[in-house]
């Protein structure tokens, strides 16, 4: 949680706002790669990348 607070203050001081819609993307992606690993799903995700 520290980290997440220490990044929002970074994004806030800097100005940098323009990084958190990619942040949050990289995020997203890597979670569904994460949770469909297993899944019968997988083959088609993979091919997205």
């Amino acid at each position: 949680m520290d980290f997440l607070c220490d990044l929002w203050d970074f994004l806030k001081v800097r100005k940098k706002f323009w990084l958190a819609p990619i942040i949050l993307v990289l995020l997203l992606f890597g979670a569904l790669v994460v949770l469909t690993s297993g899944s019968a799903i997988a083959p088609f995700i993979y091919t997205l990348f």
